[in-house]
């Protein structure tokens, strides 16, 4: 293909998927500093490549906009409210089935915004038919009238009527020319013929079907059956061509199986990995490319192993059609190009590798801080990606196993690719640039002229076009991006054509800090994702090293007057654990934090055997824990550590201090057996108060984990106190015993009511009860939201931790009109869970606590059966224990449910589009409080809900549980419980007294300060 004239530097021998996956989150600076030594050569080449990029930025710059994509996206600014409301509009309402709900977001879209610049004077014909239909100009109204209120004023009276179904298939209209700048075709056959006049210019495409993941087994099979269409309609087009000029086409994998994930390692092999080989076979007969579509950076591992095992295929020998996507962004993409190397010598290959900067820059960032990553898996400065992007390239284009195929609309990135491409004698038919179709179509014109180009064309439905729009929309309309800023007159031709070597140098280090310091003021707690090969072994074989815990952690059980003995111990050692300033406290509980994620595996080994919890779950758990050691600290600090002074008349000193209470008693729930035991007992313990700590008697090992890592910490051993007892003694003797300063409960209402009644018999003072119960927890998805979105949240919600979550979804409202198509949806992604032993990384669901709420739960799916309409279930398990499948059914109002359903069943209610206040009056009714959750395009609907709906904790398109220390303070209102919320900056005032001191300071004889002329007290 090529011959090399300066030599390479050798990929890095015998590195595995594992070695790379560690890599994933490299120091930034460092991983900058190996870029630059190996691109430091290269400096010689920077004068060559200004001499290309100049002329052709000028050209583009001085020809303007255009009339596509770049027009659009240079008119709308995603930093205008005008930008969001079409990108919101272009997303929602070509699949909102109801005139009713689309005229509500068609309102929600145009009211109160300035669109006058928008449509007058001169701008390019798709902006102003993107504005207000084709159908709309000339045919509705006159847009030239000289009317009252301009041309603005017209379309706000335009809307204002906008129930007409003529405005309404005007703008349906409209958002079909948008999606049209963004796909190349609605189906292969418009796609094919659509290409044929930019074939004839010479451009080369990449088929792309729009599907970005199935939620079921059925949308996969619809996946594949289009891939399949698709190649043989291709390869119909592409015969006689030669494999790398020919028509290829792009996959996602997690198009082709719903469960495309590492924790699924032996499905992923075992289903998608034939379904896989089926389109490969059948693009290797008609001798055409498929490029495997990179995803999210945690399915980077699972897709090298797949890669792995289709080089390895004798099936495939000798055929060159196994394409590969990388992401520049990616600190280990450096690496990947040398696995990638290896991988095709070792099998003779030359691999179809297509470079591309990324495009989940935004939520690669996002996920990282949610899940306490230790870094970021991608550079987090524009200039980084630009230097790996070229050094990834040199390294790609030295090798001779690779057929590169850069993808960029950058000048100076394909400028840099020319120069290497000369360095290395790779010739034109040795490579190719690729483009997104709408894009960089000026540039791309240049580039023609001397090098190949593919256009990467997405195919499908403009009502599918969600995620590919909002992707290419963030990418190349942020304010970074070259696109945009090519177009920007005040940005300078040598800025925007600045070189990264010289701008990675000039910032070496990350532009965000890193997920540990996501708050500031607080640690963030230390997370995994189990996606990255390296953490999934090292989890895997260090939490199989404590499965004996589970014994050896068992406490003996106290008896009453072992009881009495802890309150005395505990009252005597609170008043010297008070004396200690709030600082030594607090520093206590912090070290408590770095235990409790020090200790992570043998606590998850715990969480698992005693609490069901999955990995995912019982990861989730240990972190909470330890933000709750550290956010407490740190209102501690906060509240305690001097008195507040407050302002009075002068010659007087008035200042308020708080003071602890002195013993209080935490009864926590099996369902959250470290996280809210631990919360609970840390704020009573950092506020200077000694704790009674009472596990459930479900979880009483977990308990006495964490009170020995409390120990362990520096708590005096009296101070915190494990209660391992029944739950009716420590009623009649903790609970009820005047020593005790105050109470903390998380339960059911019945077990607090008992508690509050106790309370209010005991002698002596009146004391705190918080408490936090549970939730008839409800979310409403209207017609304008996006199913897949959607259904994502309510199998999360609804069954994560086999639906033992206080805020876990148990009744589903669920506009008429996608009603059944949600459902449908739902019951097949409910199949794609598996259900069993909550130690294996695969299982999603694990058992019900005991064997007494299996029996609960299986009586009511029993009744269900009878008295509802079945929707779906999960396949049972097969694995010995209390499992319950999740089951979902459908109801005709939340009337039916007599009582909190505390497990994996989702009761579905179906609503009509005009009766939202019906639906908020219902879940009211219930007096519950917990949580709510919307899903729904409409702001106004948003706000209907937000505003009418008695809950503590409201969701909007997101799921309904996993709230965070101090992000979403946890609690509800009504029969939900007391408050304050959990995790929050008004919990610790409850555990403390409030003392003033009153001092007359002008007592001695005079106000000196007045008398010395000040005027301040």
């Amino acid at each position: 293909m090529k011959s090399t004239a300066v030599t390479a530097a050798a990929p890095e021998s015998g590195l595995s998927i594992a070695a790379i996956s560690a890599r994933a989150f490299m120091d930034e600076a460092q991983a900058v500093e190996a870029l630059l030594a190996h691109v430091a050569p290269l400096a010689s080449l920077d004068a060559q490549i200004m001499a290309t990029a100049r002329p052709w930025a000028q050209a583009i710059r001085e020809g303007g906009p255009g009339h596509g994509m770049e027009a659009f996206l240079h008119t709308y600014g995603l930093d205008t409210r005008e930008g969001v409301a079409l990108m919101c509009l272009a997303e929602a309402l070509l699949r909102i089935p109801d005139g009713d709900t689309a005229d509500r977001l068609i309102r929600d879209t145009f009211e109160d915004k300035d669109w006058r610049g928008h449509i007058e004077g001169g701008e390019p014909w798709l902006v102003s038919a993107s504005s207000w239909g084709l159908l709309l100009t000339g045919k509705v109204v006159d847009f030239g009238q000289d009317t009252a209120g301009g041309i603005a004023g017209t379309l706000r009276a335009l809307v204002g009527k906008a129930g007409d179904p003529v405005i309404r298939q005007a703008l349906r209209q409209a958002m079909r020319i948008i999606g049209s700048q963004f796909v190349l075709g609605e189906d292969i056959k418009d796609g094919l013929n659509n290409a044929k006049p930019f074939a004839r210019q010479g451009y080369r495409f990449s088929f792309d079907i729009l599907g970005e993941g199935a939620r079921s087994d059925a949308q996969a099979q619809g996946y594949i059956k289009s891939y399949h269409e698709a190649i043989a309609l291709i390869g119909n087009e592409a015969k006689g061509q030669p494999l790398f000029t020919a028509p290829s086409i792009s996959v996602k994998l997690s198009a082709l199986h719903a469960r495309y994930s590492l924790s699924q390692k032996g499905r992923v092999l075992e289903e998608l990995l034939p379904r896989l080989k089926g389109i490969l076979r059948l693009a290797k007969q008609h001798n055409i490319t498929v490029s495997i579509d990179a995803e999210e950076a945690n399915r980077l591992d699972i897709e090298m192993i797949l890669f792995s095992e289709l080089l390895a295929d004798p099936e495939f020998v000798g055929w060159n059609g196994i394409g590969f996507v990388l992401q520049a962004y990616q600190k280990r993409a450096f690496h990947v190009v040398d696995f990638l190397a290896e991988l095709a010598q070792k099998h003779h290959r030359i691999i179809p590798l297509r470079l591309v900067k990324g495009a989940y820059w935004d939520s690669e960032i996002k996920h990282a801080q949610l899940h306490g990553l230790p870094d970021y898996p991608v550079f987090t400065r524009k200039a980084h990606t630009d230097l790996s992007y070229l050094a990834c390239a040199d390294k790609i284009l030295s090798a001779g196993c690779f057929y590169p195929q850069f993808a960029t609309h950058n000048a100076r990135t394909v400028a840099s690719i020319c120069a290497l491409a000369k360095r290395y004698n790779v010739g034109r038919d040795g490579f190719e640039f690729q483009r997104l179709h709408g894009m960089g179509e000026k540039l791309h014109a240049l580039v023609l002229k001397d090098y190949a180009s593919r256009i990467y064309a997405p195919i499908g439905e403009h009502k599918d076009l969600l995620a590919y729009l909002i992707r290419r929309l963030l990418e190349n309309g942020a304010n970074t991006s070259f696109v945009n800023l090519l177009m920007d007159k005040e940005t300078t031709l040598e800025n925007l054509l600045a070189d990264p070597v010289a701008q990675s140098k000039a910032a070496m280090g990350a532009a965000i800090d890193v997920p540990a310091l996501l708050y500031g003021d607080r640690g963030n707690s230390r997370g995994a994702d189990m996606g990255y090969l390296f953490l999934r072994e090292a989890f895997e074989r260090e939490v199989a090293k404590h499965h004996g815990l589970m014994h050896a952690m068992t406490p003996a059980r106290m008896q009453k007057d072992d009881i009495f003995s802890a309150i005395a111990g505990a009252q005597e050692a609170q008043i010297g654990w008070a004396r200690e300033s709030v600082e030594v406290r607090c520093l206590v509980i912090e070290k408590a934090a770095e235990l409790i994620e020090a200790h992570i595996h043998p606590l998850m080994a715990l969480l698992a055997a005693e609490g069901g919890k999955t990995f995912p779950d019982a990861i989730a758990e240990v972190r909470e824990a330890a933000d709750f050691c550290r956010y407490y600290a740190l209102m501690a600090r906060r509240l305690m550590a001097s008195p507040h002074t407050l302002t009075g008349p002068t010659g007087e000193s008035n200042q308020l201090a708080l003071h602890s209470r002195g013993v209080f008693c935490c009864i926590s729930p099996w369902n959250f057996p470290l996280a809210i035991f631990t919360g609970q007992v840390v704020a009573a313990l950092v506020t200077g108060n000694a704790a009674l700590a009472k596990p459930a008697d479900q979880t009483m090992r977990i308990a006495a984990y964490a009170v020995k890592l409390l120990h362990e910490a520096g708590v005096p051993r009296q101070a915190v106190q494990l209660l391992p007892a029944s739950g009716s003694l420590v009623g009649q003797t903790a609970v009820a015993d005047a020593r005790v300063a105050g109470i903390v409960f998380t339960g059911s209402v019945e077990v607090a009511q008992t508690i509050n009644k106790t309370l209010a018999q005991r002698p002596g003072p009146i004391v705190p009860f918080i408490a936090e119960t549970g939730g008839q927890n409800c979310m409403v998805v209207d017609s304008s939201a996006l199913l897949e979105q959607a259904v994502d949240d309510i199998v999360l919600s609804s069954f994560g931790s086999a639906g033992q979550r206080c805020s876990a979804l148990r009744v589903l409202y669920v506009q008429e009109e996608i009603a059944g198509k949600l459902m449908e949806l739902l019951a097949g992604a409910m199949q794609e869970l598996r259900l069993g032993n909550p130690a294996e990384l695969s299982t999603d669901v694990g058992p019900v606590i005991d064997a007494k709420a299996q029996k609960e739960l299986g009586e009511h799916i029993a009744k269900m059966k009878t008295s509802a309409k079945f929707v779906a279930s999960v396949p049972p398990s097969k694995a010995e224990g209390s499992f319950v499948a999740p089951h979902a059914f459908e109801i005709d109002a939340i009337a039916r449910l007599e009582k909190e359903v505390f497990g994996p069943v989702l009761h579905i209610v179906r609503f009509k589009a005009g009766q939202l206040q019906q639906v908020a009056d219902a879940i009211n009714s219930t007096g519950f409080g917990l949580t709510f959750g919307i899903h729904s395009r409409i702001g106004d609907n948003i706000d209907f809900f937000t505003a009418r709906i008695h809950a503590g904790n409201i969701y909007v398109n997101r799921s309904m549980i996993g709230a965070v220390v101090g992000v979403q303070p946890f609690g509800g209102e009504g029969l939900s419980g007391t408050g304050p919320k959990a995790g929050g900056p008004h919990y610790l005032p409850k555990f403390l007294y409030e003392r003033t001191i009153s001092n007359n300071t002008a007592a001695i004889g005079g106000n000196v300060a007045l008398l010395a002329g000040k005027t301040a007290s």
